[in-house]
């Protein structure tokens, strides 16, 4: 990590010599610089893939802003999501979570679709996220967009439950430099950039990172090895002027990860563009690809090397005075080549996966106060063809302070790799079975869901809510069938509804205090058609294992111009299978502005219980404890 630190501050000097220095990045803002109200009025882009202002987007969305990022203390960006009350983010070890929204959580999630910078991050292994593989620069992201709720009709298949945007700054906004460095006696982890402008325009800036953190202990109080250190860095340039704003940028990392039965070893970097137009009757262009490339080394389990390229164009205008149209497509291949373990194989281990998309969405201002959004986009892939993935929206604003809205859409998990081409080999552990314990089903099916959502948004002076009401009905959900005398096999034999309410408030009392909160109160049920014989439970497979309610309050103070107070404090219920207990936990931070360019902290996280567990079987399930951590971020 040093070495790394060390490189990129050599290349920010070497660059410095050859560029026009500009001032240095500001301190973080304090409450009064971005009000509820002003919040109200961002701009979001993940509802529609077109820009709209936050209080009138109809949907259930949730925006964390880089500044509650950094007031939180938050060091990962699975824990900066905690920050959304509308997700359910439980640690299962040092360095795997299960995320989910609506139900489904479980470490192998794969209803919740991740973009970074428009890039998406699931895996087509199993259709979810690799959190130990994602990382940025947590003072650099803009803010993370988070929607509850289908998103397939813009995003395409597998934003089944959610969508997770995570934005990051521009260049020009992250001028100067900035180094950071924070440690407790569980991890420690450090950060510098520097960001500048180049003779011609272009702002640039260029980063280098590193993490590490400590194994942490079961409920019998063992140390399990599940501690992991992991270094990253990159660069981003944007330019923009006369309507035309252009950006590139690309990270490269290295990681190792202490796990069962032996270490994983990661690695992988990507290069990401942009290119987006507006012209003067108000129509945009949007061109964005980008390569990914990742190598997930697991000992004595598999290998895997994955290769992606994909590109995608859209286009929006205005078409008369009532319609507002977005349309576009894209194309994605990624090359996936496992090396076989003795276990876990996958046949073929080489795969060439492709998909295609086309999209349309146009939004109708039916009256002055009502707006009707009705989308659909065909989406192929490899093993199930086309899927239609339509949504219909109809939104009531009587004023600019007050949204009521209604949603009916059809959103699917396409088949990943681990349903088509997944085999569990027999070393004796099932005798007369065959030399398979798991066999790949060729017939396996996407899962859908049909979705209903009803939600309300309001504010008046300075408190803002927002409630939404959502029924999802799923069927052809995944199953591991196990037939008499036969190995097991992935089927679609399941079923399962899902219903509740996502409710959160912000209240600022003061200019320099606010006060938020929000929770989810839901049930999911799933079960088997007749004739099932699926044994997914038992292998700790079954769909998810979510509590029935869970809920989040945050203080934010400026107790001076100089020193700044955060509290967080949250509930978890119980879940059911493996059954794990509920738990209340407060985290709290102190900021002390020493001077306009160093800030000192202090975080407590955890702090109401020695150790408490999130995720995981009894007995095997790793506790978290509590922690206290200081930091120091200097600007230059």
């Amino acid at each position: 990590m040093q070495r790394l630190l060390f490189h990129t501050c050599t290349l920010s000097a070497l660059l410095l010599a050859h560029v026009q220095v500009c001032g240095a990045e500001q301190s973080a803002p304090s409450l009064a610089d971005y009000s509820l109200e002003q919040l109200s009025e961002i701009v979001v882009t993940s509802v529609s893939r077109q820009e709209t202002r936050l209080g009138a987007a109809p949907a259930s969305i949730y925006v964390i802003s880089g500044a509650d990022i950094q007031r939180s203390g938050a060091a990962t960006l699975p824990e900066a999501l905690r920050l959304a009350p509308n997700l359910q983010v439980a640690r299962a070890n040092a360095h795997s979570y299960a995320i989910s929204a609506r139900g489904f959580s479980s470490t192998l999630a794969n209803k919740l679709l991740v973009l970074i910078d428009g890039r998406s991050v699931y895996s087509p292994l199993f259709s979810g996220v690799f959190w130990d593989m994602q990382d940025v620069v947590m003072s650099d992201i803009e803010r993370i967009e988070v929607i509850s709720g289908p998103g397939a009709t813009i995003w395409g298949a597998n934003a089944v439950n959610g969508v997770i945007n995570v934005i990051t700054k521009s260049a020009r906004d992250t001028q100067g430099g900035r180094a950071m460095a924070r440690g407790s006696e569980h991890g420690r982890s450090a950060s510098v950039r520097y960001g500048g402008r180049l003779e011609n325009g272009v702002w640039y800036r260029v980063y280098g990172q590193g993490i590490e953190l400590g194994d942490t202990e079961n409920e019998g109080r063992d140390i399990r090895g599940s501690g992991w250190h992991r270094t990253q860095t990159g660069f981003r340039f944007d330019w923009d002027g006369e309507g035309k704003v252009a950006s590139i940028g690309g990270d490269a990392y290295t990681g190792r990860l202490a796990d069962s039965p032996g270490p994983i070893v990661i690695a992988g970097a990507n290069l990401n563009a942009s290119f987006t137009r507006t012209l003067q009757d108000g129509s945009d262009m949007r061109l964005q690809a980008y390569l990914d490339q990742f190598q997930r080394d697991q000992a004595g389990v598999a290998v895997q090397h994955l290769y992606t390229f994909d590109v995608e164009a859209q286009f929006g205008g205005r078409i008369g005075s009532r319609h507002r149209l977005a349309w576009g497509g894209g194309y994605r291949h990624s090359t996936d080549r496992i090396s076989n373990g003795p276990a876990l194989q996958f046949i073929p281990a080489t795969r060439n996966l492709r998909w295609a998309n086309l999209f349309a969405q146009d939004e109708i201002a039916l009256s002055d106060t009502l707006r009707a959004t009705a989308g659909v986009k065909f989406e192929h892939n490899i093993y199930t063809g086309v899927e239609a993935l339509p949504s219909v929206r109809l939104a009531w604003a009587p004023d600019s302070a007050r949204l009521l809205w209604a949603a009916a859409s059809r959103t699917v998990r396409a088949p990943s790799r681990i349903d088509r081409d997944m085999y569990i080999a027999n070393h004796g552990e099932l005798p007369g079975v065959g030399p398979y314990l798991i066999v790949a089903n060729p017939n396996f099916v996407s899962e859908t869901a049909n979705v209903l959502e009803l939600g309300y948004r309001a504010q008046k002076g300075t408190l803002s809510y927002s409630a939404t009401a959502f029924y999802s009905k799923y069927a052809r959900l995944r199953t591991l069938e196990l037939p008499p005398g036969q190995p097991a096999l992935f089927g679609n034999l399941g079923r399962g509804v899902a219903r509740g309410v996502e409710l959160w408030a912000g209240w600022q009392p003061l200019p320099s205090w606010r006060l938020s909160g929000g929770g989810v109160i839901q049930r999911v049920d799933t079960g088997a058609e007749p004739g099932s014989m699926d044994v997914s439970g038992l292998v700790g497979l079954a769909p998810g294992n979510d509590p029935r309610r869970y809920w989040s309050l945050r203080s934010s103070h400026d107790l001076a111009h100089n020193l700044q107070a955060d509290f967080s404090l949250r509930y978890v219920g119980s879940l059911p299978q493996p059954q794990v207990p509920a738990y209340h936990e407060l985290d709290a931070r102190v900021a002390w502005q020493v001077r306009p360019n160093l800030e000192l902290a202090v975080a407590g996280g955890n702090l109401l219980h020695h150790a408490h567990a999130e995720f995981g079987p009894q007995g095997a399930r790793q506790l978290f404890e509590r922690f206290v951590m200081f930091s120091a971020t200097l600007r230059f």
